[in-house]
């Protein structure tokens, strides 16, 4: 069983994979299910990325020391059908750039769902004082005990959006460096006569959504009604940063797939990860 599965790896590694997945005619794929089958867990996204699973079989994992545990054909093969090849706009030559960077003889990498380097983003809806509002919010896994769990780490909601607008230069009132002489006193400025009480604070202050949202959810003020979207944003392959979205539609493209794809360079991680958390 092993040496045909193997022979099967190495036949669909050479096989250039397009949208509708099966093997078909030279250059086309037809649906004949016995590859490209539904990435239907998340789970199964990482290990069909790192090949620790059958190709005929995603009931059968494999382990260190099976003859396929992170083998380099199978893991080609299993790459090639992981991306959404019917509505991304990712090029062929990215796509394989991609993948000869993932499978390099010297410096192979692989997925790891307990290391660092990758976050959940989950569209919510809430009810905030009797309106329905759509937070998105950001978790990410942490150590717990003898195991893991999803915390949330972010929140970006769109009533918070213009409660602080903080004025930088000129613009910016503030309190006099020898306000101390005074007692303080002057602190009126910043409590009673200003609008802008988040100017008084100091310039590297940033608002702590999270905080305010849980306090409002606590004085009953958001209540949640159900979660609308999940996708994924992963930085665990060095010099790269793709999303994994959930495709629900005909075929065997579907199921949890690569959705986008960038190259990374220096201080490109910093900027699309200000993006992510500041989207709206």
């Amino acid at each position: 069983m092993r040496l045909i599965s193997l022979i099967f790896a190495l036949f669909i590694a050479n096989i250039f994979f397009v949208s509708g997945q099966g093997i078909g005619s030279p250059g086309t794929i037809k649906d004949d299910g016995r590859f490209a089958a539904s990435t239907k867990q998340v789970n199964q996204f990482f290990r069909r990325f790192n090949a620790e699973e059958s190709p005929t079989d995603g009931n059968v994992r494999y382990y260190p020391g099976d003859s396929l545990y992170h083998n380099r054909a199978l893991r080609e093969g299993f790459i090639k059908v992981l991306f959404d090849n019917q509505t991304s706009s990712i090029s062929s030559d990215l796509k394989e750039s991609f993948i000869k960077n993932v499978l390099s003889a010297d410096y192979p990498q692989y997925l790891n769902f307990h290391r660092e380097g990758w976050l959940a983003e989950v569209q919510a809806d809430f009810f905030f004082k009797g309106k329905r509002e759509t937070a998105t919010l950001f978790l990410k896994l942490q150590p717990e005990g003898l195991g893991y769990e999803w915390v949330i780490d972010r929140v970006s909601f769109p009533p918070f959006k213009n409660l602080f607008n903080k004025p930088v230069g000129n613009e910016k009132d503030f309190l006099h460096p020898l306000s101390h002489e005074l007692g303080f006193m002057n602190l009126r400025r910043a409590f009673q006569d200003s609008n802008l009480p988040e100017a008084f604070t100091k310039s590297s202050f940033e608002p702590d959504y999270l905080t305010l949202f849980l306090y409002e959810m606590k004085q009953n003020n958001i209540k949640f009604e159900t979660v609308k979207d999940v996708k994924f944003h992963f930085f665990q392959i060095e010099g790269w940063y793709f999303e994994v979205n959930q495709f629900n539609r005909p075929g065997f493209n579907t199921g949890w797939l690569i959705s986008n794809l960038v190259r990374l360079n220096p201080g490109d991680k910093e900027t699309i990860l200000k993006y992510i958390y500041d989207q709206e």
